[in-house]
């Protein structure tokens, strides 16, 4: 470690990091599906040991099931979530199962879980229940609506809460039906706020000694994104509407554009940009107008400043505008489509792409984790067949002979089992 010069200056010793930023940092997942996964997945690349702990009576992670990509217990969307991981197929509701799991967190930082709300206490996931085994341990559950209030024992879904949260009635067109979000945000900004609060804890419990719980919902976050227009609504009770063509809801413009052959985004979020659009276009009076002037001015005349830009930017292609745009650093983009998104360049200065080896897959393209700590990044390696690393793990982590585990196994604690593609697909 670095050192601090006793008269306090910030002279730091700088010696290079050789390890990854969460090397020795033992995670015990009972986890599923996306949310929970997506957060070990970020704590897995920069350095984690995550012990996925699967459900033998129902064939594991219910992930590994899912279609179009599926074969048997593998899943390219499986793969998406469990990459760097290890697996454990361990029975937490039989009692010898659950004599292994405590050994496990006698020698773990983290128990992690996404159940619902009323699992943990069932299966006995919380501090208060494990801290006899081992006072720091750090309890986060992750539920789709918390371990309180008169939903916990429901469970939650990305798209339920959309709905519930709030988001369908801010998204699509004005004249449209209710409209979730492209992809699965609650989920995985679920997973993401997971893995913060599983560092938080880590880090208070290394400080003080003593372990906690860690009350995350799905719930809570949808909501928690609503951000800067709940302040809107609980201040001023100003609910947003949805606009057309993903308008921003106060700054104009700042919107898609379609062009000539396709579709842009225009950002306008300083006036500074807006006198450098008016330029581009060739319209530099309307950067004096009085309906134009100001951030207010034109959210107060959104409808005659699009009917004048609107006609101008369909009368170009986008690869024209935004050349022009960006020499004049008017911020903009191209509304791409995925093979166009991968396709730019910035992909493969950023390193985003990755590759692992399956046996069923083949080589597996990944998007990498944005979550860049030091210069070192971890190995990509694939996602784990279900208890793959039981016999290391017994072994070498908790010290089993092979006679315990023989008796362990014949008591109901594990299970190797594959299962039928038919009866997988029905959990």
């Amino acid at each position: 470690m670095g050192k601090i010069n006793k008269n306090g200056d910030s002279g730091l010793v700088a010696q290079p990091m050789t390890r990854l930023p969460l090397d020795g940092l033992r995670v015990l997942a009972i986890e599923q599906y996306g949310a929970g996964p997506f957060g070990t997945l970020h704590l897995s690349e920069l350095g984690a040991e995550i012990i996925k702990i699967e459900d033998p009576r129902t064939g594991g992670d219910i992930g590994r099931y899912i279609p179009p990509f599926q074969s048997g217990e593998d899943s390219l969307f499986f793969e998406t979530f469990n990459r760097g991981k290890r697996s454990l197929s361990l029975d937490l509701t039989n009692d010898s199962g659950r004599n292994v799991f405590h050994d496990l967190v006698r020698v773990s930082d983290v128990v992690y879980s996404n159940l619902r709300g009323d699992v943990p206490a069932r299966l006995g996931l919380r501090y208060d229940e494990l801290k006899h085994l081992n006072p720091a341990i750090v309890c986060c559950s992750l539920t789709g609506f918390g371990m309180t209030g008169p939903r916990f024992a429901e469970p939650g879904y990305d798209y339920i809460l959309q709905g519930i949260a709030g988001w369908m009635a801010t998204t699509g067109e004005p004249d449209g039906p209710p409209t979730k979000t492209g992809l699965s945000l609650v989920d995985l900004t679920g997973g993401i706020v997971a893995a913060m609060a599983v560092l938080a804890g880590v880090h208070a419990a290394r400080r003080d000694g003593v372990g906690l719980d860690c009350d995350l919902s799905l719930f809570d976050v949808a909501m928690g994104m609503l951000n800067y227009p709940a302040t809107w609504y609980l201040t001023e009770n100003v609910s947003p509407e949805r606009t057309a063509c993903s308008s921003h809801p106060s700054m104009v413009p700042f919107q898609n554009f379609r062009t000539a052959d396709g579709w842009i985004v225009v950002a306008c979020p300083k006036e500074k940009f807006w006198q450098r659009l008016t330029e581009v276009i060739g319209r530099q009076e309307l950067a004096n107008d009085p309906r134009f002037v100001d951030f207010t001015a034109r959210a107060q005349h959104r409808v005659e400043l699009l009917a004048i830009l609107e006609p101008v930017f369909a009368s170009a292609s986008s690869a024209t505008w935004l050349s022009q745009l960006v020499t004049a650093g008017v911020p903009s983009g191209p509304v791409n489509s995925f093979a166009e998104a991968f396709a730019e360049p910035q992909v493969a200065a950023r390193n985003i792409v990755v590759t692992t080896e399956h046996p069923v897959w083949g080589t597996v393209r990944h998007v990498a984790s944005p979550v860049r700590v030091g210069k070192h990044s971890a190995t990509p390696r694939r996602a784990p067949r279900r208890g793959e690393h039981c016999d290391d793990i017994l072994k070498n982590l908790l010290g089993y002979t092979s006679e315990h585990r023989l008796d362990l196994e014949q008591k109901g604690a594990f299970s190797f089992e594959p299962v039928g593609e038919s009866s997988a697909t029905n959990q």
